[in-house]
Parts: C-alpha cells; structure tokens; sequence
C-alpha cells in the first residue's frame, strides 16, 4: 500500500498541497520568535505558506499568520520573514 503524504493548506492561496511543497512559518514555543521552517523540524506552533512570495503578500493582507497565532505580528517580523524566503529560494 502507498504511504499517505500529509497535506496542509496555504494561507495565502488556501490551496490543499503536499505538505513537503509548502513552508512552514513557525512561532516558537515561547511565543517571542516566527520564522520561517524550510525543514519542517523546528519546535513550536506551525502555518503554512507556498514558496511564491504572492502567497505569503495574500497571507500577510487577509492577516492569516495573526489568527493561525492568535498574536499580533509586527511589520518587521514580515520583512524578514520576506527576506527569509527570498534566501531560502536561492539556496
């Protein structure tokens, strides 16, 4: 028997994807960090966005991120959340 992949739905495009297609954004345990999870390992409560960086502008302008953490984020968090998967496509 095949082995089930696991899906998530991205915030952005509210499209259902494998969940290995998509980022995870990631607040830390101790809710004072939200970064980005190109591995999908990282400790804490996740969300998930596709790699095109549209996505993630739909995400940040519905304010999904905020009700998937049931926390304000600040602008800056989403500026280097940007720049964080910019790095990330290009490596």
């Amino acid at each position: 028997m095949p082995k089930k992949i696991p899906m998530r739905q991205c915030l952005g495009c509210r499209e259902m994807k494998p969940k290995g297609a998509l980022i995870r954004v990631v607040k830390s345990p101790d809710g004072s960090e939200i970064t980005l999870d190109f591995k999908g390992k990282a400790p804490g409560r996740g969300a998930y966005v596709c790699s095109d960086p549209d996505c993630l502008k739909k995400a940040v302008k519905s304010r999904a991120l905020e009700r998937a953490f049931n926390a304000a984020i600040p602008d800056e968090v989403y500026a280097a959340l940007r720049r964080q998967m910019e790095a990330g496509a290009d490596g």
